[in-house]
């Protein structure tokens, strides 16, 4: 028997135009989150997604549209009262504090927090495996270990939904590829919605349960990464998406006979 599964997000007929440009970010934008999913927008640079990230964080405002989570319309909810989370590209950690105080630092501030700040902080620098770093300064960690603490900072607040801004773009290929298996286990581990921002179709596909590719402020198609391969909706995914997939899988196949054998 099927289980079904309910919507966690609703996002209707959203459009975004910043007046010094003069042109829609975003045109009328319709998509649903599903709970407890991982669902990726891809798209290229200008395309219109980080403005959509920040749209549905609250840290901007919609021209037109609506947000409805759990089926309560938050459009016009503060931040802080969306219970989501948000893991920036560039980490954000205060570089005058240590790891533990970096997590715990959101803790301490809220009054239905602040008694077990230091015992949650513990917890979540554990699940990101990072015990033995708590008292270091972030310029002491490398970055795959500040995106770490980042992520640490964000389940720490224990949100329903967390969000990342291209949070792997200045990561080497090792550790992306490293975090890719750790973000996965966190999901599972916390059963979390996780909303995931990337240009790399690459890991778009390695990570998701649905990928939304954006271009130019639309959606060209909402699907799981099987249903885009066996169908794409239009030639512009078929170029942007499968085609640099192709490009990839082509120029290493002629070693993957080599390292099979190693």
């Amino acid at each position: 028997m099927d289980v079904l599964v309910r919507d966690k997000l609703f996002i209707s007929d959203i459009s975004k135009t910043f007046v010094d440009a003069g042109t829609g970010v975003l045109n009328h934008v319709s998509f649903t989150v599903r709970d407890g999913e991982f669902l990726s927008i891809l798209g290229p640079s200008g395309c219109g997604k980080t403005t959509l990230l920040r749209i549905l964080i609250g840290l901007l405002k919609p021209d037109t549209g609506s947000i409805i989570k759990d089926g309560k319309d938050i459009t016009g909810t503060a931040p802080a009262a969306r219970k989501m989370g948000i893991v920036f590209q560039n980490y954000a950690l205060f570089e005058n504090m240590t790891v533990l105080k970096n997590v715990e630092y959101a803790l301490k501030i809220r009054p239905e927090t602040r008694a077990t700040a230091r015992e949650t902080a513990m917890e979540m620098i554990a699940a990101v495996g990072l015990s033995e770093h708590i008292h270091k300064m972030p310029g002491k960690l490398s970055g795959g270990q500040q995106q770490r603490v980042a992520i640490a900072r964000t389940l720490a607040l224990q949100p329903e939904i967390i969000l990342f801004d291209e949070p792997m773009s200045a990561l080497d290929v090792a550790t992306r590829l490293s975090m890719r298996t750790e973000l996965k286990a966190l999901q599972k581990r916390f059963g979390t919605t996780m909303i995931y921002v990337t240009h790399d179709q690459e890991e778009a596909f390695a990570l998701s349960d649905r990928i939304l590719i954006m271009d130019q402020g639309n959606i060209c198609q909402l699907d799981t990464p099987e249903n885009i391969c066996r169908n794409p909706a239009s030639d512009y995914v078929r170029s942007f998406v499968l085609a640099n997939i192709r490009l990839k899988v082509d120029s290493l196949s002629r070693y993957a006979e080599m390292v099979r054998d190693v």
